[in-house]
């Protein structure tokens, strides 16, 4: 199981990128559609005073269960330990175990 400081600090990012999403949508719009250069360059830097968690690319996928950020199957937002036991369980509706 993860520490409880990095799933709560993964909780928290969750919420700034919420929070900021269309702020930050709106203004990357408008960068990409400024031509003058000097305009660009003032539109990135209200862009850098944003929170930086408030991007979408600081988000890690984390189990939902144990926290752990590593082997996290998107489909079932667990990790492959936990997608293995509850399959196994019958616990995942069409999961069945491969044998060939």
């Amino acid at each position: 199981m993860s520490k409880k400081a990095l799933i709560e600090r993964q909780r928290r990012r969750i919420l700034l990128v919420n929070k900021y999403f269309l702020k930050r949508q709106n203004l990357k719009n408008k960068i990409q559609q400024e031509k003058s250069v000097s305009k660009k360059f003032q539109l990135q830097q209200k862009l850098q005073k944003f929170p930086r968690d408030s991007s979408y690319i600081r988000l890690n996928s984390r189990c939902l269960l144990s926290g752990r950020p590593k082997g996290v199957f998107r489909d079932f937002q667990i990790s492959r330990h936990f997608l293995r036991e509850m399959a196994l369980f019958g616990f995942l509706p069409g999961v069945k175990k491969a044998s060939w």
